[in-house]
């Protein structure tokens, strides 16, 4: 059995969809002839936490650890509400303070490729030590942090082992990217790390096909296509809601605010009695404040229910209720590529899937292949109130469903197969 040393920094009691990726790509290896060894910070500052996860650790896998400096938390001292909205992901784009100016400047132009870098040269030296002991023939590096693909890097010119990288988001493609407030200097820097990385591993592993084709243009080096996938374990019975709700699960990130669909909802709400009566919007996680401020403006507010972050299991659950399910994706060039993961246990709800992107979004082409729903741009107004007026009538007559087809090969088993092929 090959032995592969991955190094990973979110792993349970880290919660959202980051660490769910590797815990089910460990979960499944040895079934493929491969023996996963984890590599964790021993005490990482993580914003969103789900200690149900814990319970999902495969018993007997070897799991070192290795502590790690995080500035994140110095800069809580000055105030850990901002610093967790920031090492989220929240970046708020009107009327940022000049603290949270000030601590997007230091975080772009201090900590490149990230504010993780601290662990590299520590987790290198330990690592080294242990590539030797265990006889580790294959290391795997998942970022973001993109800051973990540099201790592979280094574990590459240091031994010979085959290393791979997996990359759950683009580097610097990724939107949130440019709102870091980054100098040329810094910019060039970034640009270079990457182009580094890119071409000194020896296989790429990216979530969608957008990706893979930016990345074609810096490397030459094999790219495989690995998207998330669905694994949610759950075998019981769940009664589908009597009211119309909508449901998001996951955080309503900064810019993930599609105000077409409030409209939609707003003149559905006004010209149908029925439907303002049963109408109901689940947000299961951060809600960003321009998304409430919209919300409000259109007059919505009395139909919302904020339920906060929810365990995995809960959520898991809560998708095999809801009558819709809504994906939002921020409309711009840069997040096309964007899969976000909870699209395939939208799929394996079997709920009709809501989603809204940018115009030549990836994930049309998924929804499409899979007829699990419906996709639409920020522009569509008419077609998207037409389309839920049509559901609202089939779930009034009990008839809201789904027929779903093709999305076995996107289970997490069948995806950790396509990973062993690949290391």
């Amino acid at each position: 059995m090959k032995k592969v040393l991955i190094i990973t920094y979110y792993w349970p009691p880290a919660g959202g969809p980051g660490v769910q990726r590797w815990l089910k790509f460990v979960k499944y290896l040895p079934e493929f002839d491969v023996e996963p060894i984890v590599y964790i910070p021993e005490n990482p500052h993580y914003p969103i936490q789900d200690t149900s996860l814990m319970a999902e650790i495969p018993q007997g896998v070897p799991i070192y650890k290795y502590k790690i400096f995080e500035p994140y938390r110095l800069a809580g001292l000055l105030s850990s509400k901002k610093t967790k909205r920031i090492s989220s992901g929240i970046i708020k784009t009107k009327d940022p303070s000049v603290l949270e100016k000030a601590m997007l400047w230091i975080r772009g132009n201090f900590f490149i490729p990230d504010a993780r870098k601290f662990w590299v040269g520590p987790s290198v030296k330990f690592l080294s030590e242990l590539i030797v002991k265990e006889q580790i023939e294959t290391i795997i590096t998942t970022g973001p942090p993109h800051s973990v693909h540099l201790i592979g890097q280094q574990l590459k010119e240091k031994h010979n082992v085959k290393w791979v990288t997996d990359f759950r988001d683009p580097w610097t493609s990724i939107g949130y990217h440019k709102k870091l407030r980054l100098s040329a200097v810094s910019q060039k820097k970034h640009k270079k790390l990457e182009r580094s990385v890119l071409n000194a591993a020896d296989q790429l592993i990216v979530t969608s096909e957008t990706t893979k084709k930016e990345f074609e243009q810096i490397t030459n080096k094999p790219i495989a296509v690995i998207t998330n996938g669905y694994d949610t374990g759950f075998k019981g019975k769940v009664d589908i809601d009597k009211s119309f709700t909508i449901a998001h699960v996951g955080s309503l990130l900064t810019g993930r605010n599609p105000e077409n669909l409030w409209r939609a909802l707003s003149q559905l709400a006004s010209e149908n009695a029925v439907f303002r009566n049963e109408l109901q919007l689940d947000f299961l996680g951060v809600v960003s404040q321009d998304v409430m401020e919209s919300l409000n403006r259109y007059e919505l507010m009395p139909y919302v229910k904020l339920k906060g972050y929810v365990s995995h299991a809960q959520a898991v659950r809560r998708q095999q209720g809801a009558q819709v399910l809504l994906l939002v994706e921020i409309d711009s060039e840069e997040t096309a590529g964007i899969i976000p993961g909870k699209i395939f246990e939208y799929m394996a709800a079997k709920r009709p899937i809501l989603a809204i992107g940018p115009k030549n979004w990836e994930v049309r082409n998924l929804i499409n292949e899979t007829q699990t729903g419906e996709v639409f741009d920020y522009k569509s107004t008419t077609q998207l109130k037409n389309v839920l007026l049509d559901w609202f009538k089939a779930y009034k007559k009990g008839a809201l469903t789904v027929n779903s087809k093709n999305i076995e090969k996107y289970s997490r088993k069948e995806l950790t197969r396509k990973l062993a092929q690949n290391l």
